[in-house]
């Protein structure tokens, strides 16, 4: 064997070539330890509690040791409240639900590691759904970045496309040259002669925990979307500075070294009694329509009329326009209002929460049809919409989106602040920030405009109505598109509803009411099925409320530790209503349902979309310390939901997912065959 090669496994192999330094590594000779590990988390947590910060969810570590001391100090002082979930992604929901529900920026915790990466859908989701999630990570000192040791990895900037903010933290301070600390007695005659400014050293720590304290003041500004540039003196309080961009994530890396633990002789914080007071308590309702008492009382009628009083223009002077208003996610009553005042009719997504009041059409993807109301199966009174104003982001359907995407309409979208999933130039439609200018914009509708969407949409909804009252997916049972119709008719209060075939249920056959009687939670920021059992746990928890979410069976099992809870944390009140078709239904509805048609293909289809699992609910309930509950019927489940009770429970509807494509054609042609008597 030629002696001048060797194994690439022999130990002895000739080094390759210098590597550059680790990214995240920054070896400076006169970076030393200026405030222990213990003073960097105690000055965090008493930023982010000054800062509002009033919620907070951890994850069990050793690194993060820091954090988890000072927080439960702040807890014991009732400055804040904690709760802890033993996994991170579970636990990053939680803060999600937490942060969707108050209105708040809320903190997770995690320790190094993986630990870190599995925040990541959270923090994808917050990033698109503009929400408040601040991402605590603790890390390992500089000088054992990239040298291999345990749980350490490049973790500053791991998130840099989707949060506000980022920056590493740490005790460490580089000095000038030389700077020793001065002997105790030394430093004390100083300090009385001279002042504290003396001593370098204890100079630095001041400075250097002022800076620390900057620092998360500035992330708390950028998670609510304000600019950071100029932030002295900032308390927390909002209009200090300019809001430049949406509200979302923002990550705070925090470098710690031993000692991870507090000194002996640390004070102990004197705990107080209930939690902290965190201001008027506001009902999710309320939140939803814009706080104020009595808000969920409202009709749509009234806030149209505050709203006409609001605007600088007299309405019966506007141009006269076939308009329709639709209402995306999170658009907010004002869309419910502004229809209302230009007598325009309304096409409301279940979580725009403006799906409420006479001008909300009904079924209205029905009657839309395809390409966008030019289709054969559209309503004649499609063809002749002149103008779309958007409110909040539309998800949903795809006729929703043909309609935004027609080119003979003028399209414009309220925009008075930034939002997380609209940039200027990237839709068609026209940004205007001033509700003035929007209804000049919109128009009112003509007469006979609205009167005969909202007599077509009360024919489609009775239509729907009838469809579903004969035809079930089992028999006896009701299916999946009643059962979504019958818990958002029947909830008071917070309903989080889960992405895929669930939600667009909810928007074929829910019956706008009156008045808004509920606030509907979803994530559609990325529409994933992750999370949603914790976000609903975490929106129970701020709210106080019983809380139902409604999900299918897939989106259960993606998150079944949002179940795991110790027997030291508070139980959130969730009722969790789970259609279980054993698989995932809504891929029948798409292209590969057609695919799945085609001769060999249907093993396929199934394997690979619907995803047959076969899991015992009730067992899995079970194991979680849940109460479970099989519902067999219409009266059962109205019942059930009637009689809520303290802390978790299941109610388990069984479906048949081959059914349901036949379901849903049988209500579609219902619908078609009432336009066509």
């Amino acid at each position: 064997m030629d002696s001048s090669r060797t194994s690439p496994l022999d130990p002895h192999t000739t080094p390759h070539a210098a590597q550059p330094p680790h990214p995240r590594r920054s070896h400076v000779s006169t970076a030393v330890p200026t405030l222990y590990s213990e003073q960097v988390a105690q000055t965090v947590v008493e930023a982010l509690v000054d800062g509002g910060v009033r919620e907070a969810v951890i994850a069990p570590g050793s690194r993060s040791a820091p954090l988890v001391y000072a927080l439960a100090q702040a807890e014991r002082a009732g400055r804040l409240r904690l709760h802890v979930r033993i996994d991170e992604r579970s636990a990053a929901f939680t803060a999600l639900g937490l942060a969707l529900a108050s209105g708040r920026p809320a903190v997770v915790v995690t320790t190094s590691g993986t630990a870190v990466g599995n925040l990541l859908p959270a923090v994808m989701e917050a990033d698109h759904a503009g929400v408040q999630l601040v991402a605590l990570t603790a890390d390992r000192p500089d000088e054992l970045q990239g040298t291999g040791a345990n749980q350490t990895t490049a973790q500053d900037g791991i998130f840099p496309l989707h949060v506000r903010f980022n920056q590493t933290l740490s005790g460490d301070r580089v000095l000038p040259e030389d700077s020793e600390p001065l002997p105790e007695w030394l430093a004390a005659e100083t300090a009385e002669l001279h002042g504290s400014e003396a001593d370098p050293v204890r100079e630095a720590e001041r400075e250097h925990t002022e800076l620390i304290r900057a620092t998360v003041s500035r992330a708390l500004l950028a998670a609510q979307g304000f600019d950071t540039e100029d932030v002295e003196g900032f308390a927390g309080v909002p209009g200090v500075a300019v809001r430049e961009s949406a509200p979302g994530p923002v990550h705070l890396n925090i470098r710690f070294r031993d000692p991870l633990v507090p000194r002996e002789d640390a004070p102990a914080a004197v705990e107080t009694p209930g939690l902290p007071d965190v201001g008027p308590v506001t009902s999710s309702l309320e939140l939803a329509l814009g706080g104020g008492s009595g808000a969920g009382a409202e009709s749509a009628e009234r806030m149209a009329g505050r709203l006409t009083e609001q605007l600088d223009i007299d309405v019966s002077g506007l141009s006269e326009l076939r308009t329709v208003v639709v209402a995306g996610h999170g658009a907010g009553p004002v869309a419910a209002a502004f229809a209302t005042a230009l007598g325009l009719p309304l096409f409301a997504e279940p979580s725009s929460n403006a799906r409420f009041g006479s001008n909300a059409v009904g079924a209205y993807p029905l009657l839309l049809g395809s390409a966008g109301g030019l289709g054969e199966d559209s309503l004649d009174l499609a063809a002749q919409i002149e103008q779309v104003i958007l409110f909040g982001r539309p998800t949903l359907t795809r006729q929703i989106a043909a309609l935004l995407n027609r080119e003979d309409l003028h399209t414009a979208f309220y925009q008075p602040e930034p939002v997380a999933w609209f940039e200027p130039g990237s839709r068609r439609e026209r940004p205007v920030e001033d509700l003035d200018e929007l209804a000049v914009v919109a128009g009112r509708g003509p007469a006979g405009w609205l009167t005969r969407w909202q007599q077509a949409g009360v024919r489609a909804q009775a239509a729907v109505e009838d469809a579903l009252a004969t035809r079930h997916d089992v028999v006896g049972h009701p299916g999946a598109m009643r059962t979504g119709q019958l818990v958002a008719s029947t909830v008071r209060g917070p309903l989080v509803l889960g992405s895929s075939s669930v939600i667009r249920d909810v928007d074929l056959s829910w019956r706008p009411p009156a008045q808004a009687q509920s606030v509907v939670f979803a994530n559609r920021g990325l529409a994933g099925i992750d999370g949603t059992v914790s976000t609903a746990a975490g929106i129970a928890l701020a709210t106080g409320e019983r809380t139902v979410v409604l999900c299918g069976d897939l989106t259960l099992l993606h998150d079944t530790n949002g179940l795991l809870l110790g027997p030291d944390e508070a139980e959130p009140n969730l009722d969790i209503v789970v259609v279980n078709d054993t698989g995932g239904a809504i891929f029948a509805g798409l292209e590969h349902g057609e695919v799945a048609q085609r001769e060999g293909m249907a093993p396929v289809v199934e394997r690979f979309f619907g995803t047959p699992h076969g899991v015992d609910l009730e067992a899995l309930c079970r194991a979680h310390g849940v109460e479970w509950m099989a519902v067999e019927s219409e009266e059962g489940l109205v019942s059930a939901l009637g009689s809520p009770v303290r802390g978790r429970r299941m109610l388990e509807l069984r479906s048949d997912r081959e059914a349901r494509p036949g379901v849903r054609r049988s209500v579609t042609e219902a619908v078609r065959a009432t336009f066509e008597d």
